[in-house]
């Protein structure tokens, strides 16, 4: 794996020196763009809008607009902003992980200490453990300010960046059922679904079936070989009465 990111990960007074390594990866299959009459694949140009030509990756630049003109951003300006938050991803806030809704969570990376850090870094990790709770840290990555969670799993560190509050939008626009809606026999049904379909998560009980699915399409395609398309309809309720699809639901087989 390749950093991304290089560091030093600030906890007290004690800093540990690390990199950031993408922890994700796709598992969707990398479809391309091409023209339909010849399979041409779609190339992407970068064009001045004030003279029509194309530039060059080595001249792309970026700019803020203000007031009407833009101004040329470089990277020592980004440094200027803040340049401790460049270089350091200072931990001062400890929660627990609980407290943090799911909403808020975006892309998580490994965290790797370089060997002047790690007695610190197996410090943290076992503090972090023994406490049960994550810390919270602001750093800057590629040019954006970046609040994160750092958090044990194992023997490694991962840092998953969280959203800002500004950044969730508000849903009081959305046609919402309201609570006195729900009856309290339905719900209790509601309730014994619930329970009837709870178990411990186990993520590797979850495949990406479709993508697997999708190859085989694709495969089959390229030998020549023909499928069948199987239609999908959404059946109509057979009842309209929500009781009585609670009490159906309770007898359906669980798939997972």
């Amino acid at each position: 794996m390749r950093s991304i990111w290089k560091g030093a990960i600030s906890f007290g007074l004690v800093n540990i020196p690390i990199k950031l390594y993408s922890a994700t990866q796709q598992s969707s299959l990398n479809l391309e763009l091409v023209d339909s009459r010849d399979l041409g694949k779609i190339r992407y140009l970068r064009i001045n809008e004030n003279n029509g030509r194309e530039v060059e990756w080595a001249n792309i630049a970026k700019a803020y607009k203000y007031e009407s003109k833009y101004i040329l951003i470089e990277d020592s300006d980004f440094e200027k902003a803040a340049p401790e938050k460049s270089k350091i991803i200072e931990v001062n806030n400890f929660v627990n992980e609980t407290d943090i809704d799911t909403i808020y969570y975006e892309n998580s990376y490994y965290v790797e200490p370089e060997k002047s850090g790690s007695k610190a870094y197996a410090l943290l990790r076992e503090a972090l453990k023994k406490s049960g709770k994550v810390g919270v840290a602001q750093f800057v990555m590629r040019t954006a300010a970046t609040l994160s969670v750092l958090k044990p799993k194992g023997d490694v560190l991962v840092l998953s960046k969280i959203r800002f509050a500004e950044e969730i939008r508000d849903f009081d626009d959305l046609n919402l059922p309201m609570k006195t809606e729900v009856k309290a026999p339905e719900l209790k049904i509601a309730m014994t679904l619930i329970d009837q379909y709870t178990s411990e998560f186990d993520i590797d009980k979850f495949k990406d079936e479709y993508s697997a699915t999708l190859k085989k399409v694709i495969e089959d395609k390229a030998t020549g070989k023909k499928g069948k398309i199987k239609k999908y309809r959404i059946s109509p309720q057979r009842s309209q009465d929500l009781m009585e699809q609670l009490k159906a639901s309770l007898k359906k087989k669980k798939a997972i």
